[in-house]
């Protein structure tokens, strides 16, 4: 299959899930807030092992230690930078309408660079490429349920906020597509982009997924086992997808 089907397959899935709020319509706020953090729990796990078992891996065949691991600290620093800018962390509290257009906008450069990294995954191989889709969308699905919540918190109607969601989300189409017709001029650059998007999702995993996690459950030893058992099951997930020849 040609690469670009790849690609294209991989950014419209990843795209589809601006549309996730939808199922937070049927369910009760306490369910929904505890399948969220189990699921925020094994997408920390799962990003930390395809970190470390599959983008770094990759990246150490390709190029030397010095700039694998140098592009990874850019990576790690960049995406903290730019969280920090569009308040991704504490967009859950914003009652300001018109931050809820900055809020989207920082989503949608996220996503634009997701679709970059997708489209250099798949340049490098296949496996590799379904890999950082997967990453992709474990981190993605709850950070997308949080901008919903932002949205309809911030008086946009959830029909709107929906939408708004999904076109935000759209952009890593583009960003595959321009990745894959500047392939040429970057096939020497794809294993530092690996690289790099290993260093944006640690950042991700230690920054955002695990501290959530540990805040919510925090007082309760069972509760934290819980989520310590999900994150370890990410981190076995890769791994089990690293041996069966990933």
């Amino acid at each position: 299959m040609d690469i670009l089907i790849w690609v294209l397959i991989a950014t419209v899935l990843n795209s589809l899930l601006g549309f996730i709020g939808i199922f937070t319509l049927w369910l009760k706020e306490d369910l929904l807030n505890r399948l969220l953090l189990c699921f925020v729990a094994f997408s920390a796990g799962a990003l930390l092992g395809g970190a470390f078992f599959h983008l770094f891996p990759e990246s150490l065949e390709r190029i030397s230690s010095m700039n694998v691991f140098g592009f990874a600290i850019i990576g790690f620093l960049l995406f903290l930078v730019i969280e920090g800018f569009f308040h991704w962390h504490h967009c859950r509290r914003c009652e300001v309408h018109p931050f809820s257009y900055i809020m989207l906008i920082g989503d949608a450069i996220h996503n634009l660079i997701d679709g970059l990294v997708i489209a250099a995954g798949f340049f490098a191989s296949v496996s590799l490429g379904v890999i950082t889709t997967l990453m992709i969308v474990f981190h993605e699905a709850p950070q997308e349920l949080g901008l919903f919540g932002s949205l309809v918190y911030a008086g946009h109607e959830k029909r709107k906020a929906l939408l708004y969601s999904f076109l935000a989300q759209s952009t890593c189409i583009l960003g595959g597509v321009i990745g894959y017709f500047i392939s040429s001029l970057i096939e020497n650059v794809v294993p530092f982009l690996i690289a790099f998007a290993a260093g944006g999702f640690l950042y991700i995993s230690a920054s955002d997924l695990v501290p959530e996690v540990h805040k919510a459950y925090k007082g309760s030893a069972k509760r934290s086992f819980c989520s310590l058992g999900f994150l370890i099951i990410g981190i076995l997930f890769m791994l089990g997808i690293r041996f069966l020849g990933g």
